[in-house]
């Protein structure tokens, strides 16, 4: 039986397979995908019984595919006004989890997996609402069957990883560092990261983790973004790359980390016209 870390693998561990099309760009060498459904396990490998053409859409009209879809510029600042005043409220902290370890990757953080294509467009303020620019913003989550990466090699703080739990023992993910990155906030305070919307794993909602700091290096916020149980539910369940595993099985109300109030951990999202997702959010910092 397979387990939620042995899902997705690399295209060497698939290369009798035509799933090529689970990387991009230079990375692809077909368009077509396949997964397979077991009805005795919510986590399943994949096969070459049903195709996936990478570029087809949903009902919904959410693309199949890597980042190399994303063909729509990243929205300007607009989309993070609330009103002339400043009513943002004060981000708050969550745990960093054990899955944390620090990634140089820059923008596209995907590294050739694919999924919904993703932008995270992140803005970052102080208590005035003024943006904060020379502020590193890091992201990390797992991929689309709930397994994060674990090549810690070339990172700089790692001394918490939890391997084992993290990658369930998963080599080729272990070997590899995809959905993690950083990047410096622009004298507008944006970040604007390249990925995909994350699978779940066991016990929790969708979620994606960040963490601050300023130019010196000091922490100025840790903390984790959720999405709807209705956007979740409509990827989970017709997205091809994703319904394999179905629904989540922990909504964002009965997740543990989360307050109760999650208002100001929801992303703000919206289907670009190419497809693909825009998630945003302005994180504000004492």
């Amino acid at each position: 039986m397979t387990t939620r870390r042995t899902v997705l693998k690399t295209i060497s561990a698939l290369s009798t397979t035509t799933l090529a099309g689970f990387a991009c760009g230079d990375k692809q060498s077909t368009d077509t995908a396949t997964v397979s459904e077991d009805t005795n396990n919510t986590d399943t490998a994949i096969d070459t019984q049903t195709p996936v053409d990478t570029g087809s859409t949903t009902e919904e009209g959410w693309v199949v595919g890597g980042t190399d879809l994303i063909t729509v510029s990243y929205p300007d600042n607009s989309i993070f006004d609330t009103a002339e005043e400043c009513v943002v409220s004060l981000t708050g902290s969550t745990t960093k989890g054990p899955c944390y370890f620090q990634d140089s990757t820059g923008e596209d953080i995907s590294e050739g997996f694919m999924g919904l294509p993703m932008m995270l467009c992140l803005k970052l303020i102080d208590s005035n609402c003024q943006p904060l620019s020379d502020h590193t913003v890091e992201v990390w989550h797992c991929d689309a069957n709930g397994v994060y990466s674990g090549d810690t090699t070339e990172s700089a703080d790692a001394n918490n990883f939890s391997l084992g739990f993290c990658t369930g023992g998963d080599e080729p993910a272990s070997r590899s560092s995809w959905y993690r990155g950083q990047l410096v906030t622009d004298a507008d305070g944006r970040v604007n990261f390249k990925s995909c919307f994350p699978g779940w794993y066991p016990g929790r909602t969708v979620h994606i983790h960040f963490a601050v700091s300023d130019a010196n290096g000091s922490s100025r916020v840790i903390s984790q973004f959720c999405f709807t149980d209705a956007l979740a539910d409509e990827v989970y369940i017709n997205h091809p790359l994703y319904s394999h595993r179905g629904q989540q099985d922990t909504p964002l109300l009965r997740d543990g980390v989360f307050p109760a109030d999650t208002a100001p951990f929801l992303m703000h999202t919206a289907q670009n016209s190419d497809g693909t997702l825009l998630a945003y959010h302005t994180i504000q910092v004492t």
